[in-house]
């Protein structure tokens, strides 16, 4: 025979069993009722909003004849100015990476890390904080006086290019001329108040691009005139 003292403890564990199990299964129901009336109320997730497409310039280079020749696209474009010129920007570099360009240029829109605008009389850099390194010479304006200045006059446009970039581009003096001057071109054909334009490698000045085109001097707007040859 079973112990009396051995069923009464078998009798206790069943009950207690029983009794777990069904809180268990209670609190997994309230749990169930909590997901699907927050599932209900949640705010209905917003679509992303997408920048409107409008024309954008590019200023194509012309390897067979070495000029540059404006040809329209349709992109979707942010309003900030800079984030602006890093998508125009992002686009012309694509076309010189495409298949059959000629040369090609390998990197495409990844190659332009971030471009930033400053007045034209300020020669400057972004502060040690800033993603890009310092690599202007100068005193850094107040924001506020920057902004009051970028928004009535002529501007410097400063345009990041990764070191990728700049490893893998073809050299020769044409070359790489061209695509520095329709890099110019092409930010002032969109941004009309852009005069100057500096070129830096991983926010460092480098002295050329691929050995040939400087990339220590400040390019004018000028300087990449449509349907012209390259002016180093």
């Amino acid at each position: 025979m079973i112990p009396r003292h051995h069923t009464v403890l078998f009798v206790i564990l069943l009950v207690a069993s029983i009794a777990m199990g069904g809180e268990l299964w209670h609190l997994r129901q309230r749990a169930h009722q909590r997901m699907l009336a927050g599932q209900d109320n949640a705010t209905p997730t917003k679509a992303p909003q997408v920048a409107p497409a409008v024309s954008a310039t590019l200023m194509v280079a012309k390897d067979d004849d070495d000029s540059l020749l404006p040809q329209e696209q349709s992109l979707p474009l942010p309003e900030e100015p800079g984030a602006r010129a890093r998508v125009i920007l992002g686009k012309l570099l694509d076309l010189y990476a495409a298949p059959g360009s000629a040369p090609p240029v390998p990197g495409g829109a990844a190659s332009i890390s971030q471009v930033f605008l400053l007045p034209a009389d300020a020669k400057t850099a972004p502060a040690p904080d800033d993603p890009i390194k310092p690599s202007l010479a100068g005193p850094r304006p107040s924001p506020a006086s920057a902004a009051s200045k970028a928004t009535t006059g002529p501007e410097l446009a400063v345009v990041n290019l990764t070191a990728s970039f700049a490893a893998s581009h073809p050299s020769g003096i044409e070359t790489e001329s061209l695509t520095v001057l329709s890099i110019c071109g092409t930010i002032h054909a969109n941004l009309p108040r852009v005069t100057e334009v500096r070129l830096l490698v991983d926010g460092q000045m480098r002295p050329t691009l691929a050995g040939h085109a400087d990339l220590t001097r400040t390019y004018l707007a000028t300087d990449a005139a449509p349907a012209t040859g390259p002016n180093p």
